[in-house]
């Protein structure tokens, strides 16, 4: 088993105290009685943002119409990279990170009918191109399942924190570039079910939204740490994003737990509301997008008793709806 060669920086050791403190605070905010909605909101950005990354241009709320089992008028190859995602993120619990064998299954699932060889590693060499110009050249084929298998080994055993052998897996995966194609979406996959073994809470913080979010600094990353020989510069890209998506998180955490709902989703003193609108409130903060349908899911509640809710809460002048009931979102006056 060889160790793939990285270096931790004082940066790094420091982003990973500070993370750790994060995660915690964090996993607050999962225990709401939103949660669930919460946790729906999530996957479907994070099913949008991974597909965005690969030049799918379904809209959030398309992708949330498929999650439902609706109908899209869009490419079909575009539908069916959504669909396959969905199916490869149900199945998310069950995937062991320390097992190739899981691997190959959910790349199976992931490139189904959009790779001749999905679920199987590459049988031809391949390279990262600019236009004409090879930015990497992938080792070639016959070494891949070596390279995979001691990579796994490596991962299984290593005793580097998780955040630092999910950050090295992720690198040297893209490196090794085992499949014909899928890889970027596989590898940002990997890396979330790695940071599951550090807490559940990352299976709902996952690595695609943070990379969809910065992913020219995320290649740049990946070039520098490939010229050093060294993965160092990537693994402090991606600890500092995660920290900056932790932060964000937190301070979410921080305004809507708690009884004094004006003070959290700013009602102005003297409005009087229910119980009900009060859980209303608290998720329409967190989740501003959300349908009248997603709404009722997440308090229990019917259709018909969510629209007497948003219809109170607009005549008191604390919520408006802005563009259409598919698309649109909610903000607070």
């Amino acid at each position: 088993m060889d160790k793939p060669p990285f270096s931790v920086s004082a940066r790094a050791i420091n982003l990973i105290a500070g993370i750790s403190a994060l995660i915690e605070r964090c996993a607050i905010r999962m225990e709401q009685a939103d949660a669930l909605l919460l946790r729906k909101a999530n996957r479907i950005k994070t099913i949008h943002s991974s597909l965005a990354i690969e030049g799918n241009e379904l809209t959030e709320s398309q992708v949330s119409d498929l999650l439902e089992g609706k109908r899209v008028v869009a490419p079909l190859r575009q539908i069916r990279e959504a669909k396959n995602a969905i199916r490869a993120y149900e199945i998310y619990p069950s995937l062991d990170p320390f097992s190739v064998e899981d691997l190959l299954k959910a790349h199976g699932i992931m490139m189904e009918a959009l790779s001749d060889d999905a679920g199987r590693f590459r049988r031809g060499n391949v390279g990262v191109f600019a236009g004409t110009q090879a930015i990497h050249i992938a080792p070639p084929a016959e070494r891949v399942p070596h390279l995979i298998e001691n990579l796994f080994q490596w991962l299984k055993n290593a005793e580097d924190h998780y955040l630092i052998r999910s950050c090295v897996f992720h690198y040297e995966f893209e490196f090794i570039h085992p499949f014909s194609d899928g890889n970027g979406r596989m590898g940002r996959l990997w890396q979330s079910l790695i940071l599951g073994k550090l807490h559940k809470l990352f299976e709902h913080l996952p690595v695609e939204n943070i990379v969809h979010a910065n992913q020219q600094a995320y290649y740049d990353a990946i070039n520098a740490s490939t010229e050093a020989g060294d993965c160092g510069a990537f693994i402090d890209f991606m600890l500092r994003e995660i920290f900056e998506a932790l932060s964000k998180a937190a301070q979410k955490s921080g305004r809507n737990v708690g009884v004094n709902v004006g003070a959290n989703v700013g009602v102005s003193v003297g409005v009087s509301v229910g119980v009900n609108e009060k859980k209303l409130l608290k998720i329409l903060k967190s989740c501003g997008g959300a349908t009248a349908k997603n709404l009722a899911e997440g308090l229990g509640l019917s259709s018909r008793q969510v629209e007497r809710l948003l219809k109170s809460l607009r005549e008191k002048g604390i919520i408006r709806r802005v563009g259409s009931d598919k698309s649109g979102h909610w903000e607070f006056l």
